[in-house]
This record gives C-alpha cells, structure tokens and sequence, in this order.
C-alpha cells in the first residue's frame, strides 16, 4: 500500500503540476509577469532558483503545485494578469484545464496502444471471487467462456443473460482454456453477496495489439465518450439518474486514493483523473478556471469590465463555499468509503 501511495500522489502531484504549466506558460507567451511557480502547495520549503522575474520554489505538502500571476486579483498594477486585455486572461485561464484534456487524450491513446483493442465476440474471466460458484468450479483468471448449457457465448450481455435464466439450478459452462477445451458445472446464485454477481467473476473481453494509428483513433473516441459524461454527470446527479454502481459521483482524496488500489490499470487512472481535472476547471464556478472565464465574458461582449472588487467577492465567496463542498466530500471518504462494483 506504501508504494501505491507514493505512485499516487506522485501522479496526481504530475497532473496538477501540468495543469499549473499550461497557466504559466501561457502567462509567458503573454508577457504576463509571474511572481511564483510553487512545486507542491505552501507553507514553502526553499526557493529552487528565480528566472525572469518568477521564483520556482519548492513546497512542503506534495499534492500538486501552483502559479501566482502578478496582479492576478487587481488591475491596476502592470504587467499583472488581471490588468490584461479579456483576450490575455481567457488564454491564461484556459490554458491549465487544456493541458490536462491534452493529458487525457495522449494517456488514452498510450492505453489502447499497450492494452490493444477488445476483441468484443469472446468473454474472458478477468478475476474469480473466493468461494463463489465459479470458484468452486475451478475457473481461473484468463479463462475464455464459450458456451453455457449449449448457449454459445458471443458477448458480455450473451453470457449474463444466459445466466440469469438458470439461477439455482446447475448449468454446464464450456471455457477455453490457452487453447484447451474444459466442461464443469456450477450453480448461479439468486442472492449473491454484495458487490458480486450470481457466479462470482468479474467479466471482461480478450484483447489484440493495434497499431498506434488505430490507438489514436480509439484514443480520441474514447475522450471524447468520457468527457460527454463527465459533463452529463452533475445534471444526472441533480435529476437523480445516477445508478448505485455509479457511486456518488464525486470523491475526495481518499476516495480517489481507494479507487487507484482497486482499478486494475492505473493509466486508466491517471487518464480519468486528468480528464476530470480539466472538465471540472471549465465549470462555471466561482475560484475555479470556468467561473473566471464566465465573469470575463461581460467585458468581450458587452465592452464593460465587472468592476474588480465585485469580482474578487463573487471569487471569495465561491473559494469558500468550495472548500465547504471539498471537506464535505473528504469526510464521505471515511464515511462512506468508496467500492468499486
């Protein structure tokens, strides 16, 4: 557990820190002045080294980074973010949230490339729970099924249909096995305990190497999948569609933290996390890139500026009702820990 938690926090430090580049660079393309580049969040441990005016430092609590643009709250002072044209700050602000999309899109691409790509018409067996029927009966880990009571099994929903038509009674299931033709019978069950099905395996499909042309295909497929539900995900949560495997919707650390032990490929991960991170930025939210680049709208369209200190209120008060919801939902980590189905 050690080492996963240093991997843990070493990549969610990694995409935190991306995130905080896209703003700094971008400042730099500018010519917005940055007073500080800050690897992990204060109180400060040293400064590294000053370069062009911004200090790089080095910080005591390793959960990511971030960058303070000079005059980034007040427009009056010069060379400072807000004292910008609307055009600067937009492309200051939007910067962060698209390194992290441009994050998702290229782990995406990597996972496909490694994993290859589903070969859907064939069920493997990807884990067997202790002392369920399939266990009982021998299945094994990479096991292909390819035939129920003389049901031929072409696809996930092929086999978990088979199976509910025969709960409490004994079933013949034909497995391939490295190549290997093996019979054996167990008995699905009706009432399984939590958090497994009737014969106790956790389903998946074979997979074949693809070229990376075709990963980059899938890879922008995929993102693209995932940010529309990441997206459709807080109108669900509102309008009660969520499902109970769907969980709560939102984690804090420790929640994120019981997920990375559970999930299998911590690409997938770091992926979804990197995603999140740049969808949720965008969100309309006060303190947060979105609410930024909504209260800097007004003054493109309609050539008039929020005046600053309405605009720094509107920032506070949102900053603070987000660390209310942040520590909320860390306090449902312990209450309510995380369970992936």
């Amino acid at each position: 557990m050690i080492i996963q938690l240093i991997q843990f926090v070493i990549g969610l430090a990694i995409l935190i820190i991306l995130h905080e580049l896209g703003h700094f660079l971008a400042a730099r393309f500018f010519r917005v002045e940055v007073e500080e580049f800050g690897i992990g969040f204060p109180p400060r441990i040293t400064t590294l080294f000053e370069s062009k005016g911004t200090k790089f430092s080095l910080n005591w609590i390793p959960l990511g980074g971030f960058v303070r643009p000079k005059g980034e709250n007040d427009p009056t002072i010069p060379g400072g973010l807000a004292a910008a044209s609307p055009w600067v700050r937009l492309g200051v602000l939007f910067a962060g949230p698209a390194i992290n999309l441009l994050t998702g899109v290229v782990l995406a691409v990597l996972l496909f490339y490694t994993i290859g790509e589903p070969i859907l018409d064939r069920v493997r067996v990807d884990a067997v729970a202790a002392d369920s029927p399939a266990a009982q009966a021998g299945l094994l880990t990479g096991d292909i099924i390819t035939e129920v009571d003389g049901v031929k099994i072409d696809s996930l929903t092929a086999l978990q249909d088979t199976i509910q038509t025969r709960l409490d009674q004994p079933t013949t299931i034909v497995i391939d096995r490295n190549g290997e033709e093996i019979s054996t019978t167990l008995t699905p069950r009706s009432n399984p305990p939590d958090n497994e099905g009737a014969i106790g395996i956790m389903l998946g499909n074979p997979t074949r190497p693809i070229p990376i042309t075709t990963a980059l295909t899938r890879g922008v497929e995929a993102s693209f999948e995932y940010g529309r539900a990441v997206l459709a995900l807080p109108v669900r949560l509102i309008q009660g569609e969520t499902s109970e495997e769907e969980g709560r919707g939102f984690v804090g650390y420790k929640g994120m933290f019981d997920i990375y032990q559970q999930i299998r490929n911590p690409i997938y991960f770091f992926m979804a996390v990197s995603f999140s991170l740049g969808l949720l930025n965008l969100f309309p939210i006060p303190a947060l890139d979105g609410g930024r680049i909504l209260l800097t709208l007004p003054e493109i369209i309609f050539k008039r500026r929020i005046p600053a200190q309405y605009e720094n209120m509107i920032h506070l008060v949102g900053f603070a009702v987000l660390i209310i919801l942040l520590i909320y939902i860390n306090i449902q980590d312990f209450v309510n820990p995380v369970v992936l189905p």
